[in-house]
C-alpha cells in the first residue's frame, strides 16, 4: 500500500513536473524567440549601418575618381598647350601675304601720229616739219617691252573700301617704232651751184648714221586692285605721271616730254605667287614736243612674281 502510494506520488510528481515543463517550455521558447528576434534586429541594424557606410565610401571613392580623372584631363590639356606653345616658338615666323609684285610686260604699241624726221639744214627748201630731204618717219605701229613693280600702300583704300588694294606702281617701258631711219644729213647732199651759176653739185653727207625710232617711258602711278584674296584681280590706273624720252630728238633737239598715262587690266594667279595678266594703257602728252606727237596706246600681257 505504502509502496503503491509512493509510486503514485512519484507518478503525480512526475506528471506535475511534466505538466510544468509543458507549461514552462512554451514561455521559455517564446522568450528565446523574442531574444533571437532582438538579436537579429540588432545585427540587421548593424548590417544596414555598415552598408550605408560602405555606400557612402563608394560614393566618395567615385567622386575622388571623377575629380582625379578631371584633374588628369586638365593636366593633359595643359601639357598639350605647353607643347603647342613650344612648337610655335620653335617654328619659323609665318610670312606675310605676297601682295607686292614684280612684273615684266610686252606687246603691241601704236602712235596716234607719225614721227617727224630730222630736217636737213643744208637745204633752204626744207620747210616741211616731217623733213624735206630725210623724209617723214611714217611708221606708227611697233612693239614695247618693259618692267616694273607694285608696292602695297593699303588693303582697304584707307578704310573706305574693303578687299581693295592701292599700290604704287613704278614702271619703265621701251617702245620701238622703226629702225635705221636717216638721222641728220643724208649720205649724199645735192646743193645748187652758187655765185650766179646754174646747176647742182653733190657732196658727201656729214652724218651717215641711221637712228632707231623709239621712246623710253618712265611712269609712276597709283594702281587700284580689286577682289583681294581672289586669284583673279582686276585693276585700274585712274591717272599716272609719265616722262617720255624720244629718239631721234625733235628738230629743236628736245628729247624729253612730261605726260600722263591711264590704264586698266587684270591678272590671274596660276601657281603660288606667279600670276599672268593683260593690260592696256593710253599715253598722253598735251600738245606736241617741239613738233613730235608722242600720244599713243600700248596693249599686251605681263607675268608677275609676288614678293
Amino acid at each position: 500500500m505504502t509502496h503503491s502510494k509512493t509510486k503514485l506520488a512519484l507518478g503525480v510528481a512526475a506528471a506535475s513536473i511534466t505538466m510544468a515543463g509543458a507549461i514552462v517550455s512554451p514561455q521559455a521558447v517564446a522568450g528565446s524567440k523574442a531574444q533571437h528576434h532582438a538579436e537579429v534586429h540588432a545585427v540587421q541594424t548593424k548590417v544596414d549601418y555598415l552598408e550605408a557606410q560602405l555606400q557612402a565610401m563608394q560614393a566618395e571613392l567615385s567622386s575622388l575618381r571623377t575629380a582625379s580623372s578631371q584633374s588628369s584631363a586638365d593636366a593633359q590639356k595643359v601639357q598639350e598647350l605647353d607643347q603647342w606653345m613650344a612648337s610655335m616658338k620653335s617654328a619659323p615666323a609665318p610670312k606675310a601675304p605676297h601682295d607686292n609684285m614684280l612684273f615684266f610686260r610686252g606687246g603691241y604699241a601704236h602712235q596716234n601720229s607719225q614721227r617727224g624726221g630730222t630736217l636737213d639744214p643744208s637745204d633752204s627748201t626744207a620747210l616741211d616739219k616731217n623733213g624735206a630731204l630725210v623724209g617723214p618717219i611714217a611708221d606708227k605701229d611697233g612693239w614695247y617691252f618693259g618692267a616694273g613693280f607694285d608696292f602695297g600702300l593699303t588693303d582697304n583704300v584707307w578704310g573706305m573700301l574693303d578687299n581693295t588694294d592701292v599700290f604704287a606702281e613704278l614702271m619703265v617701258d621701251y617702245v620701238e617704232l622703226a629702225k635705221h631711219k636717216p638721222n641728220g644729213l643724208s649720205s649724199n647732199i645735192t646743193l645748187p651751184v652758187g655765185g650766179g651759176g646754174t646747176g647742182t653739185y653733190t657732196i658727201p653727207g656729214v652724218n651717215t648714221q641711221s637712228a632707231t625710232v623709239n621712246i623710253l617711258r618712265i611712269a609712276a602711278s597709283p594702281k587700284i586692285k580689286f577682289l583681294k584674296g581672289s586669284n583673279f584681280r582686276p585693276w585700274l590706273i585712274p591717272v599716272g605721271f609719265e616722262i617720255s624720252v624720244v629718239s631721234p630728238p625733235s628738230d629743236a633737239i628736245t628729247v624729253t616730254a612730261p605726260g600722263m598715262q591711264f590704264g586698266a587690266g587684270a591678272d590671274y594667279k596660276i601657281w603660288k605667287d606667279i600670276a599672268v595678266g593683260i593690260d592696256a594703257r593710253y599715253h598722253y602728252a598735251p600738245g606736241n614736243v617741239d613738233g613730235i606727237n608722242i600720244n599713243g596706246v600700248t596693249a599686251g600681257g605681263y607675268i608677275g612674281i609676288g614678293f
